[in-house]
């Protein structure tokens, strides 16, 4: 099915261009649904390992990944700026990555296995975008996991998923990084509380 994976792109593209950083959870929470989605879709029989696949997309990706990013994003009490820097030349780079990511995948609608190839490579070329022109750390930390939904979705490329183990570490993996990234950037550092208490004083 094409549909959720033109939604799982425009997840990745429309924050990017248009969104906050605030915003980032939903649209994450929106890519992981997408995941579920096209997992499902492309089993014509529910095997133990899509049942598998399916409850860790659930629990960590669309639950537990979203909120714990929210709550860091919140306690870290940073403005709410953009993803990527709202100019021209930074737009202009975004639209050249895309459509060459989708070039390389050589996208064809006839093809679904080269709409997510085109898809996957988009969505990394996007990641690799926010981390070379946001030096805020919550916005990394963002790419980082649009770069590991783009994995989770590459797999349904392969003619066999990968061995469960190597699935659960992939699962292992993401986890730590949501966890280890929110422990790291939730609590605000003493230059940014001492900073904000300085423009709230200014604005008073």
């Amino acid at each position: 099915m094409t549909l959720p994976l033109i939604i799982f792109l425009l997840a990745a593209v429309i924050p990017v261009f248009f969104g906050k950083i605030r915003s980032a959870p939903f649209w994450l929470c929106l890519q992981a649904i997408m995941l579920g989605w096209n997992g499902i879709a492309q089993h014509a029989e529910i095997s133990n390992h899509a049942l598998l696949a399916l409850f860790e997309i659930i629990v960590v990706r669309v639950c537990m990944a979203p909120l714990l990013l929210r709550r860091t994003i919140h306690r870290r009490a940073e403005p709410n700026l953009d993803l990527m820097p709202p100019n021209l030349f930074a737009w202009a780079i975004g639209a050249a990555l895309i459509v060459l990511a989708f070039e390389f995948g050589g996208v064809s609608m006839t093809n679904p296995g080269a709409l997510t190839l085109g898809v996957v490579g988009a969505t990394v070329m996007i990641a690799l975008l926010i981390l070379s022109t946001n030096s805020s750390p919550p916005a990394q930390l963002v790419a980082l996991l649009f770069m590991e939904n783009a994995l989770m979705l590459f797999e349904s490329l392969l003619p066999e998923p990968w061995p469960l183990p190597v699935h659960a570490a992939l699962g292992a993996v993401y986890i730590l990084t949501v966890g280890v990234g929110s422990w790291l950037l939730g609590t605000p550092s003493s230059s940014r509380v001492l900073m904000n208490q300085e423009e709230r004083k200014e604005i008073l």
